[in-house]
């Protein structure tokens, strides 16, 4: 299929006439019916390689959002799918020979071979010139003959890799293997089912798409497959070894196959999408996990969406731009939240030993689109349950449960993360302090964090850095420790001890951030010798003597917080600063005891933890921020993220607080909501420490979801805070909690239920007059 690449014909017609698709999956099936519905005297022909019978995998399930807009598009192919469809509203989780339903939640599948004889019969109806068994011709010849060339030619696309160089493919291989097979019955819900084996753990997916049969798909990292021996197990034998493994689940039924074979998922990322009049569309542009039920559901979609924008656009070019730009940042949205729910299963061992009822409550909600709200609504019994055991008191959502560390129990889950302010003088924290952090302690937080408090003037980032480094600083930090205390009664306040290492001596935020000053520079010191990006200023290396002062430092600031009357201490270890580049490999080049291995590299942020814990209050906990990846090929990675919270656990930290990033510059973090939870909630489960989880949290229901799934203790938000110091009291009046977690300051009491807004309930129009 793979030609030489040609340029794009230099024009192409504002309504395309003469249509190739390569590629008879639904999406080019749907995409060829709809573009011959609208202009019947269009030519279109679909090429498909394989017979129209066979096709990978056997049911397909789609959401009510799909048919919607199937039914709008094509009534009839809606129509003739509808009297498919099996319909049902329950999720079964199995957990330890343990069965949880929950209920509410709305699935409709079909058989695929139906799905696809359906679109087989509706473009034959339309005059559309459907070749199976036929390979495509090249598609350069296919640009230059055709006004547009549709490639649906699946994830293995030729035509993407014929063209690589322009569309600029991304394919990752995930860890698990997996395999379709089908049973000849019918389950009664959505069903996963976990099977605990000598070799580790498998999982069974299945679903019902006919009165008499089910998809089920069986799962297992890449080690239990090999471990098992299922790699050197041809298809008879893995069939007749998965129907044992799920005997429960199938009632001691057989699977049967359809050239199954064991395969990994791929994940297909596209910078473009299309190439003059040449155009991807479903798995040749995009995955997503097939856990979260997307292929087919984003390949229609596709379809609907590129159809439209031909019909809505002046010529075919902005057609085509319109197309992807109205797909990219749905396609992007679901890719991330079927990224959530891979690595959830790649990394389920890691849950098993939850309560069963928690686990399936984490299982429901592992890719972020079901939240705890959601799931509430859809079924409050299941839910309510998952509360009690909890521990939740009766009307108390999981965010304003207490939690205690060490000596001290805060109020609530929620805490204020660390921000820097850039607006200390001489290290002197001022009224804007007093008021910044006197206002979001009265806005509920059960824990409010200071701005990284450096230990010294050259530990500074910035010369609008506040410090703890003399009197005068912990003076009017007392006087700000002491505002929440008497003012904000119940609620904790936290300092963030650190030392900018090689990120010092630069700009304002707002005036340039990480730009070194124009004057007034201090020299810097860090692991080794490496500027944080070009243009920043040449670190010196610490010496033996120096690394003993600085670990003093830390000491004496830490007795300055204490005697301020901080509640709880945060060592800062992450995001490129002095003790965070001793940990990444990318930053520490040493070749003295402090750096080569990873214990090597720990021996000095440990150093100065123990120093610092020696002279902190027994009683008052310590925290350790960590950046749990650097986003960056030779960075600290997730084993070493774990291997790092397990050497601070052990020397007395109380709780993890899991970041990520802004170690090295050229850092390329994976954004999303709630993206950097996977590390913390690892860290949580193997090492068995306290975890605080932080990044893109922005909404109550985030809280109440990851605190209720286990993924976390505690969920610090940031951004939130600064576009609402009262978040958390606003979070209690929407979900219409009024209990001790969250109480309103007796003065602000009148405003504690939302205030009115303008009329919405005018009288309708009910005459028309002419």
């Amino acid at each position: 299929m793979a030609g030489p690449l040609m340029p794009p014909p230099p024009t192409s017609p504002a309504t395309p006439t003469r249509i190739a698709i390569i590629g008879g999956g639904p999406g080019g099936l749907y995409a060829a019916a709809l573009l011959k519905r609208l202009d019947a005297t269009r030519e279109i022909t679909l090429w498909e390689r394989n017979p129209p019978n066979d096709t990978f995998g056997f049911g397909v399930v789609l959401s009510d959002e799909t048919l919607g807009g199937i039914e709008h598009a094509d009534p009839q192919v809606y129509e003739a799918l509808q009297a498919h469809f099996t319909r049902w509203d329950d999720i079964d989780i199995v957990h330890r020979g343990t069965r949880h339903t929950s209920s509410g939640h709305g699935f409709a599948a079909l058989g695929r071979r139906t799905l696809l004889q359906v679109l087989h019969d509706r473009c034959r109806s339309l005059g559309v010139d459907l070749r199976f068994g036929t390979e495509a011709p090249y598609p350069s010849w296919l640009c230059e003959t055709y006004d547009l060339v549709i490639a649906a030619d699946g994830v293995h696309s030729a035509t993407r890799e014929a063209y690589a160089e322009v569309f600029r493919p991304t394919i990752e291989t995930h860890r698990c293997r997996y395999i379709w097979l089908a049973a000849d019955f019918a389950f009664e819900a959505f069903r996963f089912e976990i099977a605990e084996t000598e070799h580790g753990v498998a999982q069974l997916h299945g679903y019902p798409y006919a009165p008499d049969a089910s998809t089920v798909i069986v799962e297992m990292r890449e080690e239990v497959w090999r471990a098992a021996g299922l790699d050197r197990a041809d298809e008879r034998e893995s069939v007749e070894r998965c129907a044992k493994l799920f005997a429960d689940a199938l009632g001691g039924r057989p699977l049967r196959s359809n050239n199954s074979t064991w395969t990994t998922f791929r994940t297909v990322v596209n910078e473009r999408w299309s190439h003059g009049n040449l155009v991807l569309l479903g798995d040749a542009a995009h995955t997503a996990h097939f856990s979260i039920g997307s292929g087919t559901k984003l390949a229609v979609e596709d379809a609907l969406a590129l159809v439209a924008c031909l019909e809505e656009q002046p010529d075919q070019e902005r057609a085509l731009r319109a197309y992807e730009e109205e797909r990219r940042p749905v396609v992007a949205s679901t890719q991330r939240a079927a990224r959530a729910s891979l690595e959830w299963f790649e990394n389920i061992g890691l849950h098993l030993d939850q309560p069963s009822r928690q686990f399936a409550f984490n299982l429901l909600t592992r890719s972020r689109r079901v939240t705890h709200d959601n799931l509430r609504l859809r079924d409050a019994h299941f839910t309510g349950a998952v509360e009690r055991e909890f521990g939740c008191p009766p009307g108390t959502p999981p965010m304003f449960t207490p939690f205690r560390l060490r000596g001290l129990t805060l109020r609530n889950r929620v805490v204020v993360s660390p921000m820097d302010m850039y607006s200390a003088t001489d290290g002197v924290p001022g009224d804007f302090h007093l008021v910044h952090l006197g206002a979001r302690a009265l806005g509920g937080a059960g824990l409010v964090m200071t701005e990284m408090v450096c230990v010294s003037p050259e530990g500074r980032i910035t010369p609008g850095c506040a410090g703890l480094w003399n009197t005068r600083q912990a003076d009017a930090w007392r006087r700000t420790v002491n505002f929440v205390h008497e003012q904000a009664p119940g609620t904790a306040i936290g300092v963030q001890l650190g030392h900018s290492g090689r990120k010092g001596s630069t700009k304002l935020m707002w005036e340039g951030i990480d730009e070194p000053l124009e004057t007034g520079n201090w020299p810097l010191t860090a692991a080794s010798p490496l500027p944080y990006k070009p243009g920043s200023q040449t670190p010196r290396a610490l010496s033996r003597a120096q690394l003993t002062d600085i670990r003093e430092q830390f000491a004496s600031a830490a007795l300055r917080a204490a005697r301020s009357g901080f509640d709880l201490l945060e060592l800062h270890c992450a995001h490129g600063y002095l003790l965070s580049g001793f940990l990444s490999p990318l930053t520490n080049h040493r070749t003295d005891r402090y750096g080569g291995s990873l214990d090597h590299r720990l021996r000095y942020p440990l150093e100065v933890f123990d120093a610092v814990r020696a002279v902190w209050p027994e009683e008052r906990p310590m925290t350790v921020r960590i950046s749990a990846t650097d986003w960056a090929d030779g960075g600290t990675t997730g084993d070493d993220a774990v291997a790092i919270a397990r050497a601070f656990a052990a020397h007395g930290a109380d709780a993890i607080d899991v970041s990520t990033g802004q170690v090295v510059a050229d850092e390329q973090p994976q954004y999303g909501r709630s993206y950097q939870t996977p590390y913390a909630d690892r860290i949580r489960h193997e090492v068995r420490v306290p975890v605080i989880a932080v990044g893109a949290i922005s909404s109550w229901d985030d809280v109440n979801s990851l605190i209720l799934a286990g993924r976390t203790d505690l969920c610090a938000l940031a951004r939130p805070h600064l576009y609402d110091p009262h978040w958390t009291l606003h979070a209690a009046a929407e979900q219409g909690y009024e209990g001790p977690g969250a109480p309103w300051p007796a003065p602000y009491r009148a405003g504690s239920r939302r205030p009115a807004t303008g009329r919405t309930d005018a009288p309708k129009p009910r005459l028309t007059l002419s």
